[in-house]
């Protein structure tokens, strides 16, 4: 088997740069140096993309930066011993051993066993004391070789326990870590440990728990979850357990395994950081009736809803409730909205004045002035009118359900409904979704008797909560909304000109400030609440949705051409997205740039926003509309001055390509000097 790690591929005592990105890229390159790796960039975008999902420093100065890429050849481990520091994000401070684990996709499991090996070997005092004292590579490469053969380290220093293993004994009793009452022997817990490379965290997590527990005199079984296999708990070990322990950052495989025991819930680097805490925490859950429990089978969904509610602060809950919203909201939209661009599309831009009269009056037998098409027309026109007259109700209701869960969707769209009669617009969902979910999870949390619990969902909540949302909209908050909704709605759809131009730029800029996220919800919701409103006398509204749509098309679009235009630039997996993107922003689906945003935001977003708002601002000053609000270019029979449309994407879309390419190249960070004299083997 190919050695993992060689001289070659060890840094000792060297300065490579302040940050974990010029540390990276260092060892990326040193990699790549040594013919394990066919290109430097794309190592370091998968390794630095890693990074910036979860930090991989962990108590006691060390740092485990890790990855799968396309571009890693052979499976290989490089050693730097930095002066000075660098931090990586632990929280006892910066790093001076760093390993840099580069395995191949497709990676066999012997390399990938004896790579997540040496990670366990990391939270070892010993190992980590003789890496620290050796004085060449080679007792760096033995050392390592030891490790993976299961030998002790030659310079072993006398190991001092774990901070959390010597704050785990006194913190032990006060948790109850003595056998229950009745019971004999020790305490038992299981765990389950997973990260999405499952390579490194997996197992340290496995290890730093079991430690922790061992400590405590407390029995814990861990099930590892990682890329060398999985070996699942006896379920008789699972049902003699107390509680469980999820230390992870994927979902659980064979979750409904642990239904009904009391469950912690955490990231799997809390898992070695605070190892201690965590078996506390799990010993005093098991001793609460009230602990949250992993869910019976079919209940995930809710049980995951609530885990990630838990510690969140006000804003973020706001963000997902908005979130939740309109996504739900969504499809009332889009399918509305393009039932309405068929109705225009053979009924005329008149049948807004007839379809009323006309699905009333007329039918097959007795076609109006006009014939079939104005029929047909004024069908489907009253169809999509009417599913877009949801569009504030159901955004309302999803928000109240977003925080209240089912008790509050009937509120939510009570107060929604309100919002929309009293002429309140979105502005006015958003705030009657909001009053009517926390009112609703308000009342949720009432103890109450156990005869009136089962009415509770269904009558009390809906009913105090729609009183107490709706009535707030009537009586105090919805004449106010809604005249700022109309002032707001006023002054935009009056521009024109240079002003125009400006609210086309703005919108540009929000469309891809964040892609899919809540200012790009914002700017949709806005488009679409007044898409209804268009009309050929006033064509504003229609404006400012193709100014929306066009805008949102551009940034996957544009890293599609990158990823074209300079290859060499993107790892594998991002050309792979590349050739996927095309699609997506051809059909308005900005989210196809969101995992070139991930990996490079600092570059990605600001070139993405350059190009949007050049769209925006030709399509407003053009006069370009669109009748449908989704569907992208798919949709032409609804766009007027589809010409103007195209061009406006073509030139926001090769704007913003040539942007990420320059930035790509002359923004990036500068490696550490030594880097730029290895030569890089393809």
């Amino acid at each position: 088997m190919t050695q993992l790690i060689t001289t070659e591929l060890v840094e000792l005592d060297q300065n490579l740069g302040s940050s974990p990105e010029d540390v990276i890229r260092h060892l990326a390159s040193k990699v790549a140096a040594t013919g394990r790796a066919s290109e430097v960039e794309g190592l370091f975008a998968d390794a630095f993309a890693r990074e910036q999902k979860t930090a991989t420093g962990i108590p006691g100065g060390i740092a485990i930066p890790h990855c799968r890429s396309a571009a890693v050849t052979v499976p290989t481990l490089a050693m730097a011993r930095l002066n000075p520091k660098v931090d990586f994000g632990a929280k006892d401070g910066p790093a001076d051993l760093i390993f840099f684990i580069a395995a191949p996709d497709g990676a066999d499991q012997e390399h990938l066993k004896l790579l997540s090996k040496l990670a366990r070997s990391l939270i070892k005092k010993d190992f980590t004391a003789a890496l620290r004292a050796a004085s060449s590579r080679e007792e760096i490469v033995e050392l390592v070789d030891g490790a993976l053969a299961d030998k002790p380290a030659a310079h072993a220093a006398a190991a001092a326990p774990s901070a959390s293993a010597a704050d785990a004994a006194p913190a032990a009793a006060a948790a109850g870590a003595a056998p229950a009452a009745g019971s004999a022997g020790p305490r038992r817990l299981v765990a389950v440990t997973a990260c999405p490379t499952g390579i490194a965290h997996t197992y340290m997590a496995a290890d730093s728990l079991v430690a922790a527990a061992e400590e405590m005199g407390v029995d814990l079984q861990v099930e590892t979850q990682g890329s060398s296999g999985a070996k699942p708990l006896d379920p008789a070990v699972i049902a003699a357990a107390e509680a469980v322990i999820f230390a992870v950052d994927v979902d659980v495989r064979g979750k409904e395994r642990f239904a009904g025991k009391p469950v912690i819930n955490a990231p799997v680097k809390r898992g070695i950081d605070e190892p201690a805490k965590m078996v506390q925490e799990a010993l005093a859950a098991a001793n609460d009736p009230h602990a949250r429990r992993v869910p019976h089978f079919g209940a995930e969904e809710q049980a995951d809803r609530e885990a990630s509610e838990k510690g969140e602060h006000i804003g973020q809950k706001l963000k997902r409730a908005l979130l939740t919203g309109v996504s739900y909201m969504i499809p009332f939209v889009a399918g509305g909205g393009l039932l309405m661009a068929f109705g225009f599309l053979l009924g005329g831009y008149d049948v807004t004045e007839v379809a009323n009269k006309v699905v009333l009056e007329n039918n097959f037998g007795n076609l109006p002035e006009g014939g079939l098409g104005v029929y047909l027309g004024a069908v489907l026109f009253k169809i999509g009118n009417l599913s877009m007259s949801f569009l504030v109700p159901a955004l309302a209701g999803y928000i109240a359900y977003a925080i209240a869960d089912r008790p509050g969707i009937a509120p939510g769209f009570v107060a929604g409904a309100v919002a929309s009669y009293m002429s309140a617009g979105f502005l006015g969902g958003i705030v009657g979704g909001l009053l009517a979910g926390y009112m609703a999870h308000l009342i949720g949390t009432w103890q109450v008797p156990r005869w009136l619990r089962g009415l509770m969902p269904v009558v009390i909540i809906p009913l105090l909560a729609s009183i107490f949302a709706s009535g707030l909209m009537f009586l105090v908050l919805g004449g106010p909304i809604a005249g700022i909704t109309s002032g707001l709605n006023s002054w935009l759809t009056g521009m024109s000109g240079a002003s125009a131009v400006v609210l086309g730029i703005i919108l540009g800029l929000m469309m891809c400030f964040d892609l899919g996220g809540p200012v790009n919800k914002v700017a949709y919701a806005f488009a679409v609440a007044g898409l209804s409103a268009g009309s050929a006398t006033n064509q504003a509204p229609w404006q400012i949705m193709a100014t929306v749509m066009a805008a949102g098309m551009v940034p996957p679009l544009a890293m599609a051409l990158a990823t074209v235009l300079d290859k060499k630039l993107f790892t594998l997996n991002e050309r792979e997205n590349g050739k996927a993107a095309w699609l997506l922003g051809a059909s308005f689906i900005s989210e196809g740039a969101i995992p070139f945003a991930a990996s490079d935001p600092l570059r990605v977003i600001p070139a993405s926003m350059v190009g949007g708002a050049l769209t925006g601002a030709l399509c407003m000053a053009t006069g370009v509309t669109s009748q449908a609000p989704h569907g992208g270019i798919f949709v032409f029979f609804a766009i007027g001055n589809l010409v103007m449309f195209v061009v406006a994407i073509l030139a926001g879309t090769v704007i913003s390509a040539l942007a990420v390419i320059a930035l790509k190249r002359w923004a990036a960070a500068k490696p550490a000097a030594t880097v730029e004299s290895v030569p890089v083997t393809v």
